[in-house]
This record gives C-alpha cells, structure tokens and sequence, in this order.
C-alpha cells in the first residue's frame, strides 16, 4: 500500500475469524516516501502467495520471495516508486544465500521465526539486524528460518510523525490533520 497523499486505512478480519479465531501472523513495514513524493495519488495491491516468485537456491535449503526489486533475472509484482527491495526468505538449517549490492543502502532483516547467523553473529527470532556498511551480507540457517529482508537508498531527509502522519515538516503535520479533519482521506473500507 502506499499511503501518499492520503488514505484511511483500516485491519479488518473476516467475520468467520472473528467467530472462531484461528492462526493469525500479521507484520506491517512502515516505508518512508521522500518529500518528492509523498503527496503521491494513494495505491494498494493485494498479492495472493502464487503471484511471488520463489527463487530456490543453495540446493533448495533458502528460497527468496521476492515481493519488489529484482534477483536472478525475477521482477517481484510491487513497483516500488524508490528502488525498495524487499523480499521474505526462508532458510533450512545450515542454508546459505548472499545478497551484493548494498554499498551506500541501508540493509534490514527481521528474524520472524528461528535463527540466523550474520557476520559471524547469531540472532534469534523477533530481532531486527540494522546494516550499514559492506557490499554484501551472508545470512546462514543456524536452525529452519524465516525471515523479512530489505535494503533501499537512504533518504537523508528530517522526519516528522505524530499520529498515524509521517512527514517532513510540523506544518506539513498540521496541514495532514486538516485535511483529515476535511474528510479529504475518504472513508475506512
């Protein structure tokens, strides 16, 4: 979904969930617009599972779903309007892959479920791993894992939240709770 120049959004559970529960595993990833384009007309693509590539590789102990960017001659179907790639990986135990690239980008990943060794470090489920420097990163399966993997350029730009807005500037704020207030973001569907 990209938020841009405004939407109200809202979580909603289908009625037999709310009756009788179930498994639910919900991660949200807030990304960031750059000034330039946060005023962008408001967008959301609903993906079924078959409609992500699976790429398999080290002998089919890590497969990549690539959700956007590129990898192995693969588009992921969400056009990112920064260059985002972002993809959910999931590792055997003792499975390798390597991501190039990432000079100059900040590098994310996010341990769902198990554990994974990184630059020599063990990190165990519900860690977030921050990289910043290097062309490269290794992750091994040190038990079965799953895991969200990211990297984007970094924006450089002041960040201003309050409430569900995030822009660059208080007044900017102000005029996105007006807006808000003016019924300019629609209505919850």
């Amino acid at each position: 979904m990209t938020a841009g120049s405004g939407l109200v959004h809202a979580e909603i559970s289908p009625d037999s969930f709310k009756q009788l529960g179930g498994p639910l595993e919900i991660l949200q990833l807030w990304v960031n617009l750059p000034a330039r384009l946060k005023m962008t007309p408001p967008r959301y693509v609903g993906l079924q599972r078959d409609a992500i590539p699976a790429i398999v590789e080290d002998g089919g102990r890590a497969v990549v779903n690539l959700i956007s960017g590129f990898r192995n001659g693969k588009d992921g179907p969400i056009r990112s309007l920064t260059g985002v790639f972002m993809s959910t990986l999931q590792l055997r135990a003792g499975g390798r892959i390597q991501f190039d690239g990432l000079r100059g980008r900040n590098v994310f990943l996010y341990i769902v479920r198990g554990e994974v060794g990184v630059e020599g470090q063990n990190i165990a489920a519900f860690q977030l791993v921050e990289l910043s420097e290097g062309d490269m990163v290794v992750i091994e399966g040190r038990t079965d894992a799953c895991i969200l993997f990211g990297h984007a350029d970094p924006i450089n730009e002041l960040v201003v939240s309050q409430g569900p807005f995030v822009m660059n500037s208080e007044d900017e704020i102000r005029q996105a709770y007006a807006e808000f207030r003016a019924g300019k973001f629609g209505i919850p569907h």
